[in-house]
């Protein structure tokens, strides 16, 4: 019997454009018995999800798309026996990088077909009043992360990136992080992983990262070592808050030698907690605005996607 699968996709992705979709429709089509259902409005992925409980889900998008297909899964209680494709035609497509999933939209559609569901771990939202201690409601909420999320410098480069995509692509990060860095002080912040205090609040803090997968923006390597699937999350703490420290951390981020600094401290664990002044965060692409606390715990092994078998 053909596999049976619930494509989803929204245009709003930077390559999803309607020639790209047909071509990547004729592939799974090739292989499966394939649905098309567009993401246009806030109820559209879970009316797809509902009107289809038989099919596999594929995501033609980014991390930000992958980002509420696994969310809407998770809280349909679907995550575990739906393994979830994903064609990346975003505009970042981190998690693609991580996993080796080509970024070649037609080769990605043959990685569906042939692939083979691979276990990720999932990081996750503590809701108010968990880990240890009672959270503000602008804080936790419950939401995931795939792939990664950072607070503070990163967040503002992303916010002032957004309005520079459609022009700039995947330069509208680099442009981004530019504004972001030349005027952000940094934030004094307090951080524990797994129950230990690793940042005292005492210090600036110009970025946290916590990485499940190894990248963000395009290919910025926020947690180099990172593994999306070996139950621990890397956690990077940069208190480069000076001008030059700035200038300097920014050229050693893109090349994934951040760590090396001084004024870098890298951790790993199950557990992340950021309080102290409010400041923004990026999970996945996604924006939200500054909270005085954010928590997140690690699921390991918590979702499936279809990668490739080597």
């Amino acid at each position: 019997m053909a596999r049976r699968l619930l494509a989803m996709g929204n245009s709003a992705a930077g390559g999803d454009d309607e020639a790209t979709r047909r071509a990547v429709l004729g592939v799974l089509g090739g292989g499966a018995d394939v649905v098309f259902r567009a993401l246009e409005r806030p109820d559209d992925l879970d009316r797809a999800l509902a009107e289809h409980p038989d099919r596999e889900p594929v995501v033609l998008g980014g991390d930000g798309t992958l980002h509420r297909v696994v969310a809407a899964l998770l809280a349909r209680g679907e995550l575990e026996r739906r393994p979830v494709g994903l064609i990346p035609v975003g505009t970042g497509n981190d998690l693609a990088r991580t996993l080796g999933i080509p970024l070649d939209p037609e080769e990605a559609a043959r990685v569906v077909l042939d692939g083979t569901p691979r276990p990720l771990d999932l990081l996750v939202e503590d809701p108010p009043g968990e880990n240890g201690r009672a959270g503000d409601a602008a804080g936790g909420s419950g939401g995931i992360v795939i792939n990664a999320v950072h607070v503070g410098v990163g967040a503002e480069a992303s916010r002032r990136a957004t309005p520079l995509k459609p022009v700039l692509r995947r330069a509208a990060y680099a442009a981004g992080a530019l504004l972001a860095g030349v005027r952000s002080k940094g934030w004094r912040l307090r951080v524990r992983v797994d129950g230990e205090l690793v940042a005292d609040g005492r210090r600036r803090v110009l970025m946290v990262g916590v990485g499940n997968g190894a990248s963000i923006g395009g290919g910025t390597p926020l947690a180099p070592e990172a593994r999306p699937d070996d139950g621990l999350a890397d956690v990077i703490v940069s208190y480069a808050v000076s001008p030059w420290g700035r200038l300097a951390y920014g050229v050693l981020l893109r090349l994934g030698r951040h760590p090396e600094r001084d004024d870098v401290a890298t951790f790993r664990g199950r557990a992340v907690v950021v309080e102290g002044e409010p400041v923004p965060a990026n999970a996945d692409g996604e924006l939200f605005p500054p909270a005085p606390r954010r928590s997140w715990t690690l699921r390991p092994a918590a979702w499936r996607i279809v990668a490739p078998r080597s």
